[in-house]
């Protein structure tokens, strides 16, 4: 199971492509969504979310996905984020975050001496992390993407994280990706 986590102000390429590019691969997702019910994204896309975020299974996920956008700070000031993101840590669980998003790891303390990315001028919020520029990076267990145009190579390389190469190429061919 893959929970992505949304709060008002989500970005939506960063959810959305992200849920889209899991199906397909046949991964189960859900979106917990923080106070639940009707989540407002940055460009105003209302979406339903599957479960409030307090009934999120930490322990029954594969990988816990966070989308960037204003809502970051919504998931940052969350001490339920807070504590989800360190009990999936320490039990082996993959995390992703994308654009604003890492800066919510890094608050959490699990970026510590890890190669991140982060959206462009917010590397800063990446606290004790190893801050790349490149546009997804992998240390771990923990995935990070810089932003919305990369949406796609992030949820990728999800797949790729989280079911192999063959699938994550599988899923680019039906898709017709050049790259």
């Amino acid at each position: 199971m893959v929970f992505v986590l949304l709060a008002d102000g989500f970005e939506e390429m960063e959810a959305i492509c992200t849920i889209d590019i899991l199906r397909r691969a046949g991964i189960d997702v859900k979106t917990a969504g923080l106070g639940g019910g009707y989540i407002v994204g940055s460009h105003s896309v209302i979406v339903k979310s599957d479960i409030p975020l307090g009934e999120m299974d930490v322990l029954g996920a594969e990988l816990i996905v966070l989308p960037g956008g204003p809502g970051h700070k919504k998931l940052l000031e969350s001490e339920l984020v807070q504590n989800n993101i360190k009990k999936a840590v320490e039990s082996d669980i993959k995390i992703g975050a994308i654009c604003a998003a890492p800066a919510v790891l890094a608050k959490a303390g699990v970026l510590t001496g890890k190669k991140a990315t982060i959206y462009t001028g917010m590397e800063n919020e990446l606290l004790d992390a190893i801050y790349t520029d490149a546009d997804v990076v992998v240390d771990g267990n923990i995935i990070t993407g810089r932003g919305p145009a990369l949406a796609m190579d992030f949820a990728l390389e999800l797949v790729k994280q989280l079911k192999g190469q063959d699938v994550m190429e599988k899923v680019k061919s039906d898709m017709i990706c050049k790259n």
